[in-house]
């Protein structure tokens, strides 16, 4: 497989990077000689140096024989013409694209992307995936991270274990059936002084462990209250930045739970009027710095149970954020970019983070894996992935119980979805071409768990 990927910033660089680990040919494309140079010394791809959307660049990046364009730009019209290049010269058989304004994205145009017009095959809106993950996480309020797979059948919760009233810290894993008989789950993924692994049954949950946890999402408040967290879905709400994610999650938020008091601080005065404009009564907006302690107490964060920070800049976001808590607001939701930040923002009190590069990312590697991946989600960077597939005809996993198919060391599967039935699985559960799966796979087990779940003869999109 031979993919093009246009723009070598954090988001372009991580993709090659995954794929090159799984020995897939790839060209990343950066107007900057300096990001170009540090992708190809870096990874084990090729680096040069163009307009990704030129035809002349795209021809020397190989695209006559390239199976995937992947546009992350940061440009929405740069990332556009490739994919048009792309096809209308090249014939290049898939392309994605990274959009992020929101005139591009309203529903009334998505005609614009038809083959006869802009041919993208999957646009990617950073924004919009975040304003919905953090929507998510306000209706889960003791998870740091959750996603619905199954069509919402199953969750994907993270939880913090830094409380002693959670129910599992100190026993094994393999206890779990007994301490909770009537709503199962399977502890996919226990993150430990910053290093993640997927536990077996004799391994234990200590405190200050990060778990990512799976089940029938009919359960999930019992399983929080099991792992000690009872918060209370938030009913006052501060919003801090007014920008695309900000204006998206205001209006998801107003729709979604109306009865919610929300105020919203943006800095500058001409979005603040837009903001207000489009929210109306809907919330308070307010023009001020949110580093300022007179506007966070005009906000009134101190009586607020959860204040989000998502302005473009990390560092405001953090220091909102902190300072947010320390006048009394129960809980925080922080937007950060840089990975490096987050080994230290728990002990700042942070709750939970949203880190938009990896929402991306696992957008965009759903649409690489093989077509029978119908959702995926990157855990902690270089670890693994939570996927959702399902189980093809002729292929191994199909040929007897979990335990008999040989699952490889770095694989867990966590649910099966067969019908309207979730089942939370035993080594003795037998699957049925047809289930949906959803597990955890770890990099270094990719290839191995991918001969499992596929038959000899089925290829990659």
């Amino acid at each position: 497989m031979k993919v093009i990927i246009c723009g070598g910033g954090q988001v372009g660089s991580t993709i090659a990077r995954h794929l090159a680990m799984e020995g897939i040919d790839v060209t990343v494309i950066d107007s900057s000689p300096e990001q170009a140079r540090r992708v190809d010394e870096s990874y084990d791809v090729r680096g040069m140096v163009g307009h990704a959307s030129h035809p002349e660049v795209l021809e020397r990046a190989g695209a006559r024989d390239a199976d995937m364009l992947i546009a992350v730009t940061r440009s929405d019209e740069v990332n556009m013409v490739a994919c048009q290049v792309a096809y209308s010269l090249f014939k290049v058989p898939r392309r994605i694209a990274r959009i992020r304004h929101s005139g591009y994205l309203e529903k009334r145009r998505h005609s614009l992307y038809a083959q006869d017009q802009l041919p993208i095959d999957v646009i990617i809106s950073p924004e919009i995936e975040v304003a919905s993950g953090i929507e998510r996480r306000l209706r889960t309020p003791g998870a740091f991270d959750t996603v619905p797979l199954a069509e919402g059948r199953v969750q994907l919760l993270g939880i913090h274990c830094n409380s002693g009233a959670c129910s599992l810290i100190g026993r094994p894993l393999s206890e779990l059936k007994t301490l909770l008989p009537d709503a199962g789950l399977v502890v996919l993924t226990i993150v430990r002084n910053g290093q993640a692994f997927v536990p077996h049954g004799q391994d234990r949950v200590e405190q200050g462990d990060d778990v990512y946890v799976v089940t029938d999402t009919r359960h999930a408040d019992r399983i929080m209250r099991f792992f000690g967290h009872e918060e209370q879905v938030a009913r006052r709400v501060v919003i801090v930045g007014g920008g695309n994610v900000g204006l998206n999650l205001a209006k998801r938020l107003a729709h979604s739970a109306p009865g919610t008091s929300l105020r919203v601080i943006e800095s500058s005065r001409d979005r603040a009027e837009l903001i207000s404009q489009e929210l109306g009564e809907r919330a308070i907006v307010l023009h001020g710095d949110a580093l300022e302690k007179e506007t966070l107490v005009e906000a009134n964060v101190g009586s607020a149970e959860t204040i989000i920070a998502v302005t473009n800049d990390d560092e405001t976001n953090i220091f909102a954020s902190v300072l947010a808590k320390r006048e009394g607001c129960i809980r925080a939701i922080t937007l950060v970019n840089k990975s490096s930040y987050e080994s230290l923002l728990p002990t700042l009190g942070i709750d939970a983070v949203v880190a938009p590069n990896t929402i991306t990312i696992s957008s965009i590697l759903r649409h690489v894996r093989h077509r029978s991946v119908s959702a995926l989600y990157a855990l902690r960077e270089g670890f693994g992935e939570v996927i959702e597939a399902t189980a093809q005809p002729g292929s191994r996993l199909v040929r007897g119980s979990i335990r008999e198919v040989g699952v490889p060391e770095g694989m867990l599967i966590g649910a099966i979805v067969r019908d309207d039935q979730v089942i939370i699985p035993t080594s003795s559960t037998g699957i049925e071409p047809g289930d949906r799966l959803i597990a955890v796979v770890t990099y270094r087990a990719l290839r191995k768990a991918e001969a499992l779940l596929v038959g000899p003869t089925q290829d990659k999109p």
